[in-house]
C-alpha cells in the first residue's frame, strides 16, 4: 500500500495565493473526488502535486510514502508512480501515440528491462480495446487534430498503459458526451484495485455516477472544507455550494 499525503499546502502563482492550507491523505485502493467552485484551487492542487514549476509552494509538504517530494522534478515524480491526466492535453506533432507511451513505460524501467515490442503491442491492443479506440490512433501524432473526447480517451489510455500508483484526473469529464463519458469511466474503473489510487477533480455528479468515489472532498477558498462519502457529492448536486457554505460558516457568492 502506498500513501499520498498533502499537509498544510500553500501555493501561489505569481503573487496570488491560490491554496491556503490544503490537507488531504489518500491511499492506494481508494478513489477520491474533489469538487468545488471555479477558482478555488482544484487544478492548482493537481499542478502542485506533479511539480509544475509555474506554481510556487510557499508552505507545507507533499509526501509520497513518507518522503517529501517537493524538491523532485516532474519526471522523478512520474517515475515514482504519480500520473496527471490534464484538463487540456498538449499536442505534440511528430511523435506518435505509440512511441510516446512506449518511451514513457521504458523511462520507468531499468536499462536492462525495457518492454519488448511484442509485449508492448499486445498490451496496447488490450487497453485500446477497453476504450473502443481504433488501431490507427496508435500511429497518429500525440493529440494532434484530436477531438476533445479523443484527447480524454488518450489520457486514459496512457493511464492504463503506465499503471501508476496514483492518478490525478483533472476534469476528465469536461466536454464529453454521455457515450464518451461511459468509455472513459470504464477505463478508470479497469484500474481499480489495491495498487492504484485516484484523485478525481470534477464539477459534476454525473461522472461520479460511473466512477463511485470512496471519499469526496469539497474545496472552497483554497482549502478542503468538508470531507465525506459518495453521498456528499449527491448532496452537493442537490443543494449547491451556497447551502454547504452556510453550514460551514463560509461566505460564498454564487456565480452568475
Amino acid at each position: 500500500m502506498s500513501v499520498l499525503e498533502i499537509k498544510d499546502l500553500h501555493v501561489r502563482i505569481e503573487e496570488k495565493e491560490i491554496l491556503k492550507g490544503v490537507n488531504l491523505t489518500m491511499k492506494t485502493g481508494e478513489i477520491h473526488a474533489i469538487m468545488g467552485p471555479n477558482g478555488t484551487g482544484k487544478s492548482t492542487l493537481s499542478a502542485a502535486i506533479m511539480g509544475n514549476p509555474n506554481y510556487e509552494v510557499t508552505q507545507g509538504e507533499i509526501l509520497l510514502d513518507g518522503e517529501n517530494i517537493l524538491e523532485w522534478e516532474v519526471d522523478e515524480r512520474a517515475r515514482a508512480g504519480l500520473f496527471l491526466a490534464m484538463q487540456y492535453p498538449s499536442e505534440i506533432p511528430g511523435i506518435t501515440n505509440a512511441d510516446f507511451i512506449r518511451a514513457a513505460i521504458n523511462a520507468k524501467r531499468d536499462e536492462d528491462d525495457k518492454i519488448s515490442v511484442l509485449d508492448f503491442i499486445k498490451k496496447l491492443d488490450e487497453k485500446m480495446d477497453i476504450l473502443n479506440m481504433p488501431e490507427e490512433m496508435a500511429e497518429r501524432y500525440l493529440n494532434e487534430g484530436f477531438s476533445g473526447g479523443e484527447k480524454k480517451r488518450n489520457e486514459i489510455l496512457q493511464l492504463l498503459m503506465l499503471e501508476p500508483s496514483f492518478a490525478i484526473l483533472d476534469e476528465i469529464d469536461s466536454g464529453l458526451d454521455i457515450d464518451a463519458l461511459k468509455v472513459v469511466s470504464k477505463g478508470v474503473n479497469a484500474m481499480r484495485g489495491e495498487n492504484f489510487g485516484a484523485l478525481i477533480i470534477t464539477h459534476y455528479q454525473r461522472l461520479l455516477n460511473y466512477i463511485t468515489p470512496d471519499v469526496v472532498h469539497i474545496m472552497m477558498e483554497g482549502k478542503v472544507v468538508k470531507t465525506g462519502g459518495a453521498d456528499l457529492a449527491k448532496r452537493l448536486e442537490a443543494e449547491g455550494y451556497v447551502e454547504i457554505s452556510k453550514e460551514l460558516g463560509i461566505e460564498y457568492v454564487e456565480e452568475g
